[in-house]
């Protein structure tokens, strides 16, 4: 008979064994396991997890209603969006037939027409923010995409009022980097535009578009989908920029064709300046802080 029974593994050989179990994939605590989580098994559990996540920090943070601001990314402040249209202007002196500065310019020229609405995105926030918002329980919260452009600027007013605002950032390809107005504890990221969408609505008291590109109008269509249906309650709906909106859509066409209803066309109102939204709000809550209750079932 041998010395060494079958099986018997000499001490060098057996810590060989036992660190290939510890650094095995298999022996990672679940929590910890980052592959795991990031399987097609455990979708159902990130898409759990991006429920409750900012859902516990917005409580914690005694947030009991917000404002939805949307708005295109690409605005710039007036400032920023004149300086931009004056650089092209010198470099066209010099070049006055490049058909791609020629190009850029008009682009400028056009953002510098719109930038007014970056202005008043950020005032619109400071005044719902200093109005609203308490120590102990936080009213009408701007809450933006996180982003640059008009989510900036709403972002920016909050901020100038020394007030919180919520950020809910999305993972793309591209990747978008929160604006530094949006309150560090109140700054969300999101893989699901569809969690995304309902921390959006689950205390939205408002929702205010200001011009804007697809994200806009798809954030804007769902909304409209949601309080046309009744998923979620009347709540009120201010489009910024009438030139603007009714160029892009044409509802009065939509209802005379039967696509919507009248009644359809009066869920939304369509305003220019940061007090007529204000007013709006006004009117439809009277000056006062709405009932701390989710609006989507």
């Amino acid at each position: 008979m041998t010395a060494a029974r079958r099986g018997d593994i000499d001490s060098g050989a057996r810590e060989t064994l036992l660190r290939a179990i510890a650094t095995s994939p298999a022996y990672r605590l679940a929590h910890e396991d980052a592959d795991f989580l990031d399987s097609d098994e455990l979708r159902p559990v990130r898409l759990q997890l991006e429920l409750l996540k900012p859902e516990s920090h917005l409580r914690r943070q005694n947030v009991s209603s917000t404002v939805v601001v949307f708005g295109s990314a690409r605005l710039l402040p007036s400032e920023d969006a004149q300086a931009q249209v004056a650089a092209l202007q010198e470099r066209a002196r010099t070049r006055p037939i490049d058909p791609a500065l020629r190009s850029s310019l008009a682009r400028a020229e056009s953002q510098l027409k719109y930038s007014r609405y970056y202005d008043e995105a950020r005032r619109f926030a400071a005044i719902v923010s200093e109005h609203f918002q308490r120590e102990q329980r936080r009213d009408f919260v701007i809450v933006t995409g996180g982003g640059p452009g008009i989510m900036e600027a709403a972002n920016r007013g909050a901020h100038d009022a020394g007030a919180r605002s919520i950020g809910l950032n999305i993972t793309l390809p591209h990747e978008q980097a929160p604006n530094p107005f949006v309150s560090p504890e109140l700054s969300f990221r999101f893989r699901y535009f569809g969690l995304r969408k309902m921390h959006f609505m689950l205390r939205a008291r408002a929702l205010v578009a200001f011009p804007g590109g697809y994200g806009t109008l798809d954030e804007l269509f769902e909304v409209l989908t949601l309080v046309q249906t009744g998923k979620v309650r009347r709540l009120p709906i201010v489009l910024v920029g009438a030139g603007f909106w009714r160029r892009a859509i044409d509802f009065e066409f939509l209802v005379a064709e039967g696509f919507i209803d009248v009644e359809d066309a009066a869920l939304f109102s369509i305003v220019e300046t940061a007090e007529e939204i204000v007013n709006v709000l006004h009117a439809f809550y009277g000056g006062k802080p709405p009932a701390a209750e989710a609006m989507v079932e």
